[in-house]
């Protein structure tokens, strides 16, 4: 059965970090509707201006965030000792588990363009504690699979075309794909019943199921078997493109306060009373 449009989503401008300016597609009260997903923020700039001050050393537990860059470079590091830069075409997939410090500070290209987007998925309960794990995935580790009629899908998680992603063994065994399909081309993807499934347009245009869809616009679809998506022409004739989000929901309570994701406010409570007294890394 074809999955039809549940909602779309567009989001809203806000301040995070330090000062960078991005769009904030779904997050606090959007996320027991996208579980097991909580927050998606789409940072494209072409001004330093809306992203040089960065996200300094902050804290994290109880979930996992993945930084997908398009365009720029994001130095970043870590209390486990993890230090690097990620770029163009470059995945960073952090799980924060028990508990992580880092910092992310995005520099930009030569044109002072930065292109990209984090997503947050969460942990279960059982896992929440979890010792944290970092990966950062390169863009030539990320396969792209190429289908009958010309799209393109780079396969960060998940499998395509008989191409298997390079992240694995996720708790929430996700599907993350970036999906370029040309004009005219109807993409269609098989999906596992019962799991969350959007797609968030970051080019181009297109059609779900006879709706029009452009850049910067979710859809989160019902249940069902597969999805489908139709290539635009657009003025350029260029498609669209856009990336597939599919996981496996946790049903469980979400208790959050800024980067702290855990089940219960006394947990909440825990978290920050540790990070206060130097016990928070464990």
């Amino acid at each position: 059965m074809r999955r039809a449009i549940k909602d779309i989503y567009r989001g809203e401008s806000v301040t995070e970090g330090a000062g960078v300016r991005l769009r904030r597609i779904f997050g606090y009260y959007e996320a027991p509707t996208f579980d097991p997903f909580l927050m998606l923020d789409d940072f494209r700039a072409d001004d330093p201006a809306d992203f040089l001050k960065g996200f300094p050393w902050h804290p994290h537990r109880g979930i996992e965030t993945i930084t997908y860059v398009l365009k720029g470079d994001v130095e970043h590091g870590d209390s486990m000792g993890n230090t690097g830069v990620i770029s163009s075409g470059d995945v960073q997939w952090m799980t924060a588990g028990s508990g992580i410090i880092h910092q992310e500070m995005p520099k930009g290209d030569a044109h002072g363009s930065m292109h990209g987007f984090q997503l947050w998925a969460n942990l279960p309960a059982r896992q929440k504690m979890m010792a944290p794990r970092y990966r950062g995935i390169t863009a030539a580790e990320i396969p792209e699979a190429t289908l009958p009629g010309g799209t393109r899908v780079k396969v960060i998680a998940g499998e395509v075309g008989g191409l298997r992603g390079p992240m694995e063994e996720i708790v929430i065994d996700p599907e993350y794909l970036d999906c370029s399909v040309p004009a005219g081309v109807e993409f269609t993807h098989p999906t596992r019943r019962g799991y969350t499934a959007f797609i968030y347009v970051i080019g181009g245009q297109g059609s779900v199921n006879g709706t029009p869809v452009a850049d910067r616009t979710l859809v989160l679809f019902e249940d069902g078997d597969e999805l489908c998506v139709l290539g635009g022409g657009g003025p350029n004739g260029q498609g669209v493109r856009f990336l597939l989000l599919t996981g496996r929901p946790l049903g469980e309570p979400i208790a959050w306060r800024g980067p702290i994701v855990m089940n219960t406010e006394a947990e909440i409570q825990a978290a920050f009373r540790e990070y206060q007294d130097g016990t928070f890394i464990k």
